[in-house]
């Protein structure tokens, strides 16, 4: 039986509730200010390199750790120069329940902790992603399941290092099953031949084995088989019955039924579409083969709206994309597949290209086995990103005819509006999200609409974003100055803790010092309609945007 270390946490007694969860990606050579937290905190690091200040302690910084600290600790990150930094921030009260009364509780919920290397990461990782894919949500429900995945989160962090560690030796043993699983496919396997590798019993080699993957076994096999054998399609003319051989298959009808259920065609038909198909190298370098003509897309992006001024329909997409109020108002229906993205989901709308405007290699690598998938750069320019596309799905023609029309309506757009606009007039997006952090916007959403030629300018801190391709910048409140414009469009969240953000900002002397406050040139608008880049809202903001600005 397991033994429990000892322990000073009174666990029994203590009551966790979530503040708030903010993804940090900054780039290499990034260094933060010191600051000290009022909350407990958690840093749970996926990339970068460099170090990490906790009070007089420093450690190295590295993926796949992640770092506890008490309410008052100072801490300072310092990223080093091989790679950008990613990570989760969680903050969170505790409250110690006693016999008369309850007080917060400020020690270190993970004793003689700070640093942690938990195992499998994986693991962690999901249930971090899975508690930020929820953020900002405003309905009760909804924060209370957010809350559920948070509890969730903490149970695994206290199972992992107030145990000892028998469970890391299971899960390392299933984990090298894995790779046996890959480089072992085409031979005839069992779960209770890995199981006798891994020396765990089946039952839990089982449920191990769906912690580390989100399948089960038997499932992972039938996948790498089948990814496998669409190489052979491809690239050999040997009849069926050998390729389902040599990928594993003792038999081609099993096998054809299994490709039919994975992708929705069979193995011949998808042959025959990948080699009329077409190599193109995408936005992160992957040289892809893709179909001429793919009729099932899926777009993971924030400018789905691109691929409506093509004539293009995606099966699937994001929740972004699915809750957009301008594709409502549209009539315009997509299944939602997560974010991140589940893999089930996307695999039961049986793909045949998938569009994903992302740059995580890990990510990538889990969606291209479903179907053919290109990384697409959706901070790039409008035109940019409409060529692209025009690219890819063979709508050169559409492209270029839409990029005209809309070049003339906005052209014609700032021309109506030059009495209002004088030359050279600046103008900067702002917006608060993820609770009170503060957002200056560059390449994307509203502020994409408004530099033009003939339209607004950006101030020097603003063109130093655009400069570098970000799409916004978080900024802290006393910069603001630096950053404003001479007309300043402020968006609003459904963040119900960003709006009063936003409204305690308006009150202050700070901001009725700003020259556009003082000129009575702001304007609200809500973000959620206002604060995209796509084809689509950029068409709505030719009759919306001098709406509001006249």
């Amino acid at each position: 039986m397991t033994q429990l270390t000892s322990t000073r946490v009174p666990l029994r007694s203590l009551l966790f509730h979530l503040s708030a969860i903010e993804m940090i990606s900054k780039p290499v050579g990034w260094k933060s200010e010191m600051e000290t937290s009022d909350y407990h905190t958690l840093f749970i690091f996926s990339k970068g390199k460099g170090t990490i200040h906790i009070g007089t302690d420093v450690f190295q910084l590295l993926p796949e750790k992640c770092y506890s600290l008490p309410p008052g600790s100072k801490v300072q990150i310092e990223n080093g120069y091989d790679s950008e930094i990613q990570s989760y921030q969680i903050t969170f009260t505790v409250i110690q329940i006693g016999e008369s009364q309850h007080t917060s509780y400020s020690g270190n919920i993970l004793p003689d902790k700070q640093e942690i290397a938990v195992y499998p990461f994986s693991r962690l990782h999901r249930l971090a992603e899975a508690l930020y894919a929820g953020n900002g949500h405003a309905s009760e429900l909804e924060w209370f399941k957010q809350h559920l995945y948070f509890q969730d989160l903490l149970g695994f962090l206290f199972e992992h290092t107030l145990h000892y560690n028998q469970s890391f030796h299971s899960t390392l043993s299933v984990e090298n099953t894995i790779h046996y699983m890959k480089q072992n496919y085409m031979y005839n396997i069992t779960v209770k031949q890995l199981a006798q590798l891994a020396n765990v019993a089946p039952w839990k080699y089982t449920t191990i084995f769906q912690e580390l993957t989100g399948k089960k076994p038997l499932d992972f096999l039938t996948e790498l088989r089948i990814n496998h054998s669409k190489e052979l399609l491809i690239h050999s003319n040997s009849p069926l019955r050998d390729i389902a051989s040599q990928v594993g298959f003792s038999d081609e009808y099993y096998f054809n039924r299994r490709f039919r259920q994975m992708t929705g065609i069979a193995p011949k038909q998808y042959a025959m579409m990948m080699r009329r198909g077409k190599a193109i190298k995408d936005w992160t370098g992957h040289e892809v083969k893709i179909p001429s003509h793919p009729k099932r897309i899926i777009y993971h992006g924030e400018t789905y709206g691109d691929l409506l001024a093509l004539g293009v329909k995606a099966v699937g997409g994001g929740y972004v994309l699915v809750d957009h109020p301008i594709y409502k108002d549209r009539g315009i229906e997509v299944q939602d597949i997560g974010l991140p993205i589940n893999p089930e989901k996307t695999m039961a709308l049986k793909p045949d290209l998938i569009i994903f405007a992302n740059a995580d290699e890990n990510e990538y690598k889990k969606i291209s086995r479903i179907a053919p998938t290109v990384t697409f750069n959706s901070f790039a320019p409008l035109a940019e990103r409409i060529h692209t596309l025009g690219k890819i799905l063979d709508k050169k023609k559409e492209a270029q005819k839409w990029l005209d029309w809309y070049d003339t309506k906005a052209t014609s757009m700032w021309q109506q509006l030059r009495s209002k606009i004088p030359p050279g007039e600046t103008a900067s997006v702002f917006l608060y999200e993820h609770g009170k952090h503060l957002y200056v916007m560059g390449t994307t959403g509203l502020s994409s609409a408004l530099y033009h030629p003939l339209g607004f300018q950006p101030v020097t801190k603003i063109q130093e974003i655009l400069d570098s391709g970000s799409g916004f910048m978080e900024i802290s409140e006393k910069d603001l100055p630096q950053y404003a414009g001479d007309r300043i469009f402020m968006l609003l969240s459904a963040n119900l803790e960003s709006k009063q953000a936003t409204d305690t900002l308006m009150d202050t002397s700070l901001w009725k010092s700003l020259p556009a406050v003082r000129n009575g040139y702001v304007y609200l608008a809500e973000a959620e309609r206002w604060n995209y880049a796509d084809a689509m809202t950029r068409e709505w903001l030719l009759e919306t945007l001098p709406q509001l600005i006249v």
